[in-house]
């Protein structure tokens, strides 16, 4: 009997790749034959990465390396000049060709769904134009997706974009905005793409777009957890297509896709990842390591670097920092001599980590985190609470909800040592650390009782996604 074959389109970052992996890996196991298109520039950096059979996949699951319309070389590491090209749907003729040769193809099964991010939206179009469905996965938080739905709304009410600059600085980003589910949210708390006085900016714009554009999709599917966000999902649910809240899918790859699987070889990632450092955790106190990572996108001065070094030296708590090659501005990540004689046995630096094993780890108390919401929710399942530092995007609201709503984290609203020194003392010694640390497993607990086989909202939801909009093609074929 042939197979549902299921085309898997992720944006090429590496916070998409992971969930949009974690959701391949789901259908494969649900029978499914996978295609996960790579763009030609991430092929190149992960086959450098992880050795030239990296991604070879299994004979059900095969990685296609497609040609997206953008220059090669450092212009492709642009977000603006990629997400700018998306908008124009520049890729849209390289995939159209793709999807037209897949299938024609008796190699593989006609394809019966498209899976896209939220912003390969040149992939819906291509799914309309073939008649399957198309899921959209916005990868980001839904209170972060509601957000960004929102920006049109606040354009029309003139309070985007800004004026003049003096907004940034006058006040005026701490204006209240009327977003439903969000009562009490600041201009600051959002996505920071608001804080431009240009109408046109790119991500701005491009926000406002892709987001109009996922009223045509299928589904939409979202990384969360529907006990945690239930007040955005209610509020998209008004807005958009049927909505699938399926997180965490790090816990429901867990729990669906048996131990030793053929699976467990695929894996995606631009950096090579330090194992060592589970050895180094292995010799530490339980709950007493605080995890450092600004995830794969975040950058920061040499300045704050060293605030950030020296509060954690200061602490005198153990600390594991990922500190990737590209973290610093145009300038090398190294510290003093006297540093590293400061943090001598208390202190680990290393390049890139296993996160969802560190995380998981007994000695974990605490987590510096830039707020992306697949390292929030990593956090979450591992029941750690977190020391916010947001630098891009809807980690901002991310930050917002954490500290406000969910009582699992505090905001660095200045990097100067000792601020960062008083936190991470608070986080991991104090009565507020020790509160939030319950808090945290309380939230660890929602995470998983929402993927409890036949009655979790995220395993249902799983299922009733697959079975009602992924399947409806094949299933009539």
């Amino acid at each position: 009997m042939a197979k549902p074959h299921a085309v898997m389109v992720p944006h090429p970052a590496q916070g998409h790749m992971n969930p949009m992996l974690k959701v391949a890996k789901l259908l494969y196991q649900k029978g499914f034959y996978i295609t996960f298109v790579i763009n030609e520039f991430s092929h190149r950096l992960f086959l450098k990465a992880r050795g030239p059979n990296a991604l070879d996949g299994l004979p059900d699951f095969h990685f296609a390396s497609v040609p997206d319309g953008v220059d090669f070389g450092d212009a492709l590491r642009d977000p603006l000049l990629h997400c700018d090209q998306l908008m124009k749907d520049v890729p849209y003729p390289y995939f159209r060709k793709f999807v037209d040769e897949l299938s024609s193809s008796t190699a593989v099964p006609p394809i019966s769904c498209i899976v896209c991010d939220g912003n390969m939206t040149f992939a819906l179009k291509v799914a309309e134009e073939i008649g399957v469905p198309c899921a959209l996965f916005w990868t980001p938080s839904a209170c972060g997706f509601l957000c960004y739905s929102y920006f049109q709304k606040l354009v029309d009410q003139g309070i985007l974009p800004l004026k003049d600059e003096s907004c940034l600085t006058n006040g005026y980003l701490d204006t209240v905005v009327d977003i439903p589910g969000m009562e009490g949210i600041r201009l600051r708390d959002l996505p920071n793409f608001v804080r431009t006085t240009n109408p046109e900016e790119v991500m701005f714009k491009f926000s406002i777009s892709e987001t109009e554009k996922s009223h045509r999709g299928s589904a939409i599917l979202l990384n969360t957890v529907d006990a945690l966000e239930r007040d955005a999902l209610d509020v998209l649910s008004t807005i958009y297509p049927p909505i699938y809240a399926v997180g965490p899918l790090q816990l429901l790859e867990e729990k669906q896709v048996p131990k030793n699987s053929e699976l467990e070889t695929i894996g995606l990632t631009m950096w090579t990842e330090d194992l060592d450092c589970l050895t180094w955790l292995d010799k530490k106190e339980p709950n007493s390591v605080i995890y450092v990572s600004f995830g794969s996108v975040a950058r920061m001065t040499s300045k704050e670097l060293l605030e950030f070094g020296w509060g954690l030296a200061n602490s005198k708590q153990n600390f594991l920092w990922a500190i990737r090659p590209d973290l610093v501005l145009g300038e090398s990540s190294t510290f003093p001599p006297e540093f590293e004689a400061e943090i001598k046995e208390r202190g680990l630096l290393v390049v890139w980590t296993p996160q969802e094993k560190i995380l998981k780890h007994p000695s974990i108390g605490g987590f510096l985190t830039h707020c992306g919401w697949n390292s929030l929710l990593e956090s979450v399942v591992a029941g750690v609470p977190m020391i916010c530092w947001p630098a891009h995007a809807e980690q901002y609201t991310n930050c917002w909800f954490l500290c406000n709503h969910w009582g699992i984290g505090m905001e660095i609203t200045e990097v100067k040592r000792g601020l960062v020194e008083k936190l991470v003392r608070e986080l991991m010694v104090e009565e507020n650390g020790k509160r939030m640390k319950a808090k945290a497993l309380e939230w660890k607990k929602a995470a998983e009782d929402a993927v409890a086989a036949l009655t979790g909202s995220s395993y249902v939801n799983f299922d009733n996604l697959v079975n009602k909009v992924l399947l409806s093609k094949f299933q009539t074929s």
